[in-house]
């Protein structure tokens, strides 16, 4: 696989990012739109000053009047995980994560696009699109670089490396915030390409979970040059008939096999029971951020409850990741105010993630344990017509990358083998 060396067009700035106010972090130095300028993250300590003092001032509600979460997450745990988000969480050690890696910065159709851009040590390493999730970042991305980028540190050989690129999807993170309607998931699709191209590379594989398969998929269906396959770990394979009867609400339909009658209920329980979050965001994004923008707490417990719901934990996130993970990931969303802006994908977007895509390019799916449904085989290869790759592991959940850095880096080796040239 050959690969052309990153050029910066332009002179090389170091650009600085600061907060400024509540509308999120503004360039200081102008540059060329094509241009690729390093960044760094510095997040002022009033921020950090402003967070605590929200979280002291912290007004909760009554406990939930049932013993489980099916209300949502219960008080005493929220209440303690806040807790420590206000005494005992250090954000500079993510911070810190963040700036070890070589991050830049890049302009696509008038938005800024923050990146993480490393390449293998070992030649001919097969470039990599990574794209994060909701409620998702690259935090939940990073873990998996090291395995991808240097196998032979973690039992790979030297001919499965990979060149990894992550960008955070606009309106997340440190990219800019779309000031108008547009950026749905067929757009950052194109985008995505823009960038991989703009690094130089000629051909490429994309991967991602949760929106990142959404994302994934939707680069698949555009076949741009260069793109010889996609991974997903959130498949659309949902049938037509199996769509229409979760849509009405009406029994599975007769003939289903076991995993498929599995992925039905799984699906039926999400539509019915698991849904709420999506409903708000696709709906009213806007009224939603108001909340979550404003209240540290708010923001937890909406996050927190996914986590809790799609680890593969039995309903405990921290059983699969640490207190800090979780919060660097909720403190990235808090203090680039991105609450909002992050939900107005899901009002761009207004669409059913798992009903049956219509893929030809080769496409390749691990199905984890954990996931909001596991997708059946006899679904995926007729959504995915070219289907060079399909296995379903024994751990890990919706948060697969995160929760089972190791596993997922196995799964991306085997799954674009056969694509490298």
């Amino acid at each position: 696989m050959k690969k052309n060396k990153l050029t910066l067009a332009g002179a090389i700035v170091t650009s600085v990012f600061l907060l400024t106010g509540t509308s999120g972090f503004a360039q200081t130095t102008a540059q060329s739109s094509a241009s690729i300028r390093p960044y760094h993250i510095s997040v002022p300590s009033s921020a950090i000053t402003d967070l605590r003092k929200r979280i002291t001032s912290t007004r909760w509600p009554e406990k939930e009047t049932v013993a489980d979460q099916s209300q949502g997450v219960k008080l005493d745990r929220i209440q303690k995980l806040v807790q420590y988000w206000g005494t005992g969480y250090d954000w500079r050690k993510a911070e810190a994560k963040l700036n070890a890696l070589p991050q830049f910065i890049t302009t696509i159709d008038g938005l800024d696009i923050q990146f993480v851009h490393v390449r293998s040590k070992h030649k001919n390493a097969l470039p990599l699109l990574l794209t994060h999730g909701w409620p998702g970042s690259v935090f939940e991305l990073i873990k998996i670089i090291g395995p991808l980028t240097d196998p032979t540190q973690y039992g790979g050989k030297a001919e499965d490396a990979f060149d990894v690129i992550i960008p955070s999807m606009p309106g997340y993170g440190f990219s800019g915030k779309p000031t108008g309607t547009g950026w749905d998931a067929d757009h950052i699709a194109k985008a995505w390409d823009v960038l991989v191209k703009r690094l130089g590379y000629t051909n490429y594989v994309s991967s991602g979970g949760d929106w990142g398969s959404v994302v994934a998929d939707k680069m698949a269906k555009q076949q741009p040059a260069g793109l010889l396959g996609i991974h997903v770990n959130m498949p659309a394979t949902v049938p037509a008939d199996v769509a229409l009867a979760l849509k009405n609400g009406d029994p599975a339909p007769a003939g289903l096999s076991e995993k498929e009658n599995a992925a039905f209920n799984s699906l039926n329980h999400l539509y019915t029971k698991g849904g709420g979050y999506a409903a708000m965001m696709v709906t009213r994004p806007q009224t939603l951020g108001y909340g979550l923008s404003d209240s540290p707490a708010g923001l937890a417990a909406f996050f927190y409850d996914k986590m809790n719901e799609w680890t593969y934990s039995g309903g405990d996130a921290e059983k699969s990741l640490t207190k800090d993970e979780i919060l660097d990931d909720i403190s990235l969303y808090w203090l680039t105010n991105s609450a909002a802006s992050s939900a107005q994908l899901y009002w761009e977007n207004n669409a059913n993630n798992f009903n049956a895509v219509d893929i030809s390019i080769p496409a390749a799916v691990t199905v984890f344990p954990g996931e909001i449904y596991q997708a059946p085989k006899s679904w995926t290869e007729k959504a995915y017509h070219n289907l060079i790759y399909f296995n379903e592991v024994k751990k890990g959940g919706h948060f697969a990358q995160w929760e089972e850095p190791q596993l997922f880096a196995e799964e991306l080796r085997a799954a674009f083998k056969t694509l490298r040239k």
